[in-house]
C-alpha cells in the first residue's frame, strides 16, 4: 500500500477515488512512564517514554487506515494527515486519515 502526503503521485494516474480513509487511537501512559516524565520536567530534555508512546500510537493509526483502505481494495492512499491532541490527563489522541485510490 503506498502512503503519500501529498494528492498525486509522480507516474500515477488515479482511476477512481474510494473515499476517505482512516485510523485513530487513543493511548496512555504507564505509571513508570508518567513518573520519569515527571522527573525529566526538573532537568529537561526530550522525554524519551512519551516520544516512543506517540510514536507507538502513530503506527497503531497508520496501521488501522491502511486497514480500511485495503478493504476498499484501494492501490494507494494520498493527501495523508497526522493530528494528535491531548484528552486527558495521561492520554492523547492521534488520528490519521487520507483519500484511498485506485490506479489505472
Amino acid at each position: 500500500m503506498l502512503l503519500v502526503s501529498t494528492d498525486e503521485v509522480h507516474g500515477k494516474v488515479i482511476k477512481e477515488t474510494l473515499g476517505i480513509v482512516k485510523g485513530e487511537i487513543v493511548q496512555s501512559k504507564n505509571i513508570g512512564r508518567d513518573f520519569m516524565a515527571g522527573m525529566k520536567t526538573l532537568v529537561g530534555g526530550e522525554i524519551a517514554g512519551y516520544t516512543e508512546m506517540i510514536r507507538e500510537a502513530r503506527q497503531i493509526a497508520t496501521k488501522r487506515m491502511v486497514d480500511e483502505a485495503e478493504a476498499l481494495g484501494a492501490d494507494a492512499v494520498v493527501g495523508i494527515h497526522y493530528g494528535s491532541s491531548a484528552i486527558m490527563q495521561g492520554a492523547a489522541e492521534m488520528i490519521v486519515y487520507g483519500t484511498a485510490v485506485k490506479f489505472k
